[in-house]
């Protein structure tokens, strides 16, 4: 295959960033309150990626994250290689900028250090300049926190990565760029004697990209929009990262906003020319320019990279959960606790009816396992047994959002379990029927989502007699910041004692 088509991850890997080591491509994207945090991919070609681990345990502090905070954790990291390590920053946007490192991509990854303390700090990327043994550390600001947005803060940072060595300096100030607002994802580079700022600004879903040049990191930048919507249907296009070849050819990773299915990444072709520099602040001649995508818009077909050949791959979504484990594609949607997950000698996900008195709204549950909404048509499908006597015990698969939709088994008041099938709105603070039930023959059933354009969802089930068509269609939302997400669960109403099991067979997820 000569060309490949966009987006090369059609799932929401939230803000990416990526870096070259060798042969080898890496990128980690947002990851928010879902634990384990920070994911790791890997590709030989910048189109075939593979998901191959998590940077980051668990959420700390961990108190705060006990509990479901979707819109909070890990915001925007950017990765680096630096003196035989991977470096990985981030902003918490309540409580400020983090690092973690790693001899290799797999880890062992230290724990979050803190680097500076503070609400709003956003979208931080450090820069080792090998010219002349400086670090810096540039970051954007969340007004929902801060009450400042739209300006880049920049810091001299000590060489090893643990602290910041001033106060910093506010380097960009978005509101004296005529037209631009919202600037953020800030990516620092060195390039042809320049400082480089690639950075989005309009807005997620309607903005385009920047690149910012000066010949010292404080400034004074010249900017210049390097990609932007233009004819193609790729709103945005949002933030990303610049990653150059061993062979010398330059690529750029961005997100783009699709709603349900969250923040798409798409590839990029860049080059670097020069241009006429009448438009800029500062009255500088010399250097050139990115120019990203077919001349500054977004390409949806392109000639590969030229780099070594790979088979094709994707991050891996089908789970047969041997001795009760799960794939790397699976996260909570909080710490998560002892005992939530068993290993046992055979197959299968076994999940412990944890006792909750938010059993009714699963977007509270912090035992919820989760992975990403496919971005294309596919149909997913699950067995469950639900092995409890308590009533009110239930388990199921889910599409979950600011509103979510259920199919699953429940035990009821006789200890019979029943084939049920719930939803709650966005406005809602509980679940309600969308189908009526119907008895479950030992506890058992075959569950099956739908998903076709426009995220909307048909739900059916198998209880021994084949598939059933089963409420109403319901279209999947995305969170604040996070697309939709495909959810196991197994919960209990409040009370003593422990409360039963599930077991999720044979997860798959297949084209349509």
């Amino acid at each position: 295959m000569t060309t490949y088509t966009n987006p090369v991850l059609n799932a929401d890997w939230s803000d990416p960033d990526i870096v070259r080591v060798g042969d080898d491509f890496y990128l980690t994207a947002s990851s928010f309150g879902r634990v384990p945090g920070l994911p790791l991919l890997h590709s030989r070609n910048l189109v075939d990626w593979t998901l191959v681990g998590h940077a980051l345990e668990r959420l700390e502090p961990e108190e705060r994250f006990t509990s479901p905070r979707h819109d909070c954790g890990v915001w925007a990291p950017s990765i680096r290689h630096h003196d035989d390590r991977f470096w990985i920053f981030w902003g918490d946007p309540d409580q400020g900028i983090f690092q973690v490192n790693a001899p290799e991509i797999r880890g062992p990854w230290t724990r979050p250090r803190l680097v500076k303390e503070g609400k709003g700090l956003i979208d931080p990327c450090p820069l080792w300049d090998d010219e002349t043994g400086e670090a810096y550390l540039v970051h954007a600001w969340a007004k929902s926190r801060s009450g400042i947005k739209n300006r880049l803060t920049g810091h001299r940072m000590h060489p090893d990565g643990t602290s910041l060595l001033d106060e910093g300096k506010v380097i960009v100030d978005g509101d004296r760029i005529p037209g631009w607002f919202t600037l953020e994802g800030p990516k620092l580079y060195r390039h042809d004697g320049w400082f480089w700022i690639l950075a989005p600004a309009g807005g997620v879903e309607t903005g385009w990209q920047g690149a910012l040049r000066s010949r010292g990191f404080f400034g004074p930048y010249e900017e210049r929009i390097v990609l932007e919507q233009g004819d193609t249907d790729v709103n945005g296009p949002h933030q990303g990262g610049w990653v150059r070849t061993a062979a010398g050819e330059d690529w750029f990773l961005h997100f783009q906003q699709r709603g349900a299915y969250g923040r798409v990444v798409h590839l990029q072709p860049m080059r670097w020319e020069d241009g006429d520099t009448s438009r800029s602040s500062q009255a500088e001649s010399g250097g050139g320019w990115p120019v990203i995508g077919d001349d500054g818009a977004p390409v949806a077909v392109h000639p590969r990279p030229v780099l070594p050949a790979q088979p094709p791959a994707a991050p891996a979504t089908d789970d047969d959960f041997p001795g009760g484990r799960f794939g790397r594609q699976w996260q909570w949607a909080a710490n998560p606790g002892e005992g939530w997950a068993t290993q046992h000698s055979g197959d299968g996900l076994r999940l412990a009816c944890v006792r909750s008195a938010d059993a009714h709204d699963l977007r509270r549950l912090p035992q919820v396992l989760t992975q990403r909404l496919p971005g294309s048509p596919c149909t997913v499908e699950a067995g469950l047994r639900l092995q409890s006597t308590e009533p009110g015990a239930r388990a199921g698969l889910a599409v979950l959002g600011d509103a979510f939709g259920w199919i699953g088994l429940e035990c009821g008041p006789d200890g019979a379990v029943r084939l049920v099938h719930r939803f709650a709105e966005a406005v809602a603070d509980r679940e309600r029927d969308a189908s009526r039930g119907c008895p479950a023959p030992e506890g058992r059933a075959r569950l099956r989502i739908e998903i076709g354009r426009g995220a909307r969802c048909r739900f059916s089930y198998d209880v021994g007699t084949g598939f059933v068509p089963s409420g109403p269609v319901f279209t999947a939302t995305p969170w604040r910041w996070v697309g939709a997400l495909l959810g196991l669960f197994a919960v209990a109403p409040e009370g003593p004692g422990h409360a039963g099991a599930a077991t999720f067979t044979r997860f798959q997820i297949s084209a349509r």
